[in-house]
């Protein structure tokens, strides 16, 4: 046989074993850990006189019994699920309580500031509660309605008018108060809170402006081209350097007629007559070039340079007007503007609006331990800021009490206590949790201060590079 044959035949053995090894269907294997695990003892039942117990079977048969049986009760493991796309968030928004009575407040058009103020009671049993309302210094009332008295508490940082109520379930109290006349083009801001019985918690606070209907003032226009100072100067300038040149080309072509005239008029020595040999040229006199008088170059330059410097002057006045003097610079590291306003204000910055509607201060030496312990300063006392908090984007935003200050006279400041905002929201902890995104929350601010001025100014902000709001004491 030629071994090219032996070859041959030898690959297509070899192939064909393959094939068959291939079309045998391979087993499933069991688990390692199914394989080592006891398997519990099936229970077999106890055979009793009605039912015969069935034969038992031989060594044979059980040897004979085929395995597939038994490998097929073997599971296969199941894998692991795959892990969540997003981890949960670690700590959940915080979501305001509900409130059980709402505070509206609107102005009255009027020629004297007049406030309307709707307490509701929103829950399913009447509440007793005290409605305070801040009223703007300097101010005097001339009416009060609803049995309201105006008295100035003791630490309080402005007189204030106040109605202890009585609210049945799902009712509306209407309230109003009026203020003398004031100087025109002031606005008045006057902050409400209802607070609980013993006023030491807010339920919900609102505010208004009064602002005095103000004449519309004469409608200024701009005085024409021809009416205004530079433009002015610069015709003069124009003016004063034409007739400059006039005057220089008039003298000039005035020296070039005498000169033609006195050559034309000039006889030679014959009496004019010619002469046989030509007479010597004489030389001709040496002509000046003629330049404009000195006054007149010293004049020019100098109408030239105030008509610069009164353009100068007068485009740089405009842009120093159009400047806004109320807006505060900011550096490239904060976020937002730094905002400045009055109590009762709503100030919005990147992320919060704040709004604080009232702020009253406990007696020297009434301030608890500090949140580090040790002994409470002898001279400390307590200040409570009644603060809104409106969460103004789309998301959940945290906020912290050592971002809360409060600004004493000398520029010392102090951030919020917290463990004292804690007792004073019922042992809640206000800044554990984020705000939720568009809740809003009335809370008190509770800020412990040494010596016997009250705070000053209140810095309010959301985060660490947040430019934040200032809110002026009264």
């Amino acid at each position: 046989m030629p071994a090219s044959t032996r070859h041959h035949r030898a690959l297509a053995v070899f192939v064909h074993c393959l094939g068959i090894l291939a079309a045998v269907p391979a087993l499933p294997t069991a688990a390692p850990e199914a394989a080592a695990a006891p398997r519990p003892p099936a229970a077999t039942p106890r055979p009793t006189a009605a039912t015969p117990a069935p034969p038992a079977a031989t060594p044979a048969a059980a040897a004979t019994r085929p395995p597939v049986a038994m490998v097929a009760r073997v599971a296969e493991p199941t894998p692991p699920s795959a892990p969540p796309a997003m981890a949960p968030p670690t700590r959940a928004p915080a979501s305001a309580p509900p409130q059980q009575v709402t505070v509206a407040v609107a102005t009255e058009s009027s020629p004297a500031p007049r406030y309307r103020i709707q307490v509701r009671n929103v829950s399913n049993s009447p509440l007793e509660t005290t409605v305070r309302q801040e009223l703007p210094a300097g101010s005097s009332t001339t009416a009060i309605s609803g049995g309201g008295r105006r008295s100035t508490p003791a630490g309080g940082s402005a007189t204030e008018v106040t109605w202890r109520l009585r609210l049945p379930a799902h009712s509306t109290t209407t309230l109003g108060t009026a203020l003398a006349a004031t100087a025109p083009g002031r606005p008045l801001t006057a902050p409400t809170c209802a607070f609980t019985s013993d006023g030491s918690r807010p339920y919900d606070c609102a505010t208004a402006t009064w602002q005095a209907a103000v004449a519309p003032a004469a409608e200024v226009t701009e005085a024409p081209p021809w009416r205004r100072y530079p433009v002015l100067l610069a015709g003069l300038a124009v003016l004063l350097l034409i007739s400059s040149a006039l005057l220089w080309v008039w003298r000039r072509r005035r020296g070039r007629r005498v000169t033609a005239a006195a050559l034309a008029t000039g006889g030679g020595a014959e009496g004019g007559r010619g002469t046989v040999y030509p007479r010597p040229a004489a030389p001709s006199p040496v002509r000046r070039r003629r330049t404009p008088p000195v006054w007149m170059l010293v004049g020019a330059a100098v109408v030239v340079l105030a008509a610069v410097v009164g353009t100068a002057g007068w485009t740089a006045t405009r842009q120093v007007a159009s400047i806004d003097t109320q807006k505060q610079p900011t550096s490239g590291a904060w976020m937002g503007t730094g905002v400045t306003g009055s109590m009762g204000v709503p100030l919005r910055e990147s992320a919060f609006e704040f709004t604080v509607y009232r702020m009253i201060c406990g007696a020297p030496g009434t301030a608890g331990k500090p949140d580090g312990g040790g002994a409470a300063p002898a001279n400390g006392r307590r200040c409570e800021a009644t603060v809104g908090v409106r969460n103004v984007t789309g998301d959940h935003q945290p906020w912290h009490s050592e971002l809360q200050r409060a600004y004493l006279p000398g520029g010392r400041w102090v951030s919020a206590d917290e463990s004292a905002t804690r007792t004073a929201n019922l042992g809640r902890d206000v800044f554990a949790d984020p705000m939720a995104a568009g809740t809003r929350m009335v809370l008190p601010l509770v800020f412990t201060v040494d010596g016997r001025d009250p705070p000053q100014q209140l810095e309010l902000r959301s985060g660490v590079f947040s430019a934040g709001v200032r809110v002026q004491m009264p």
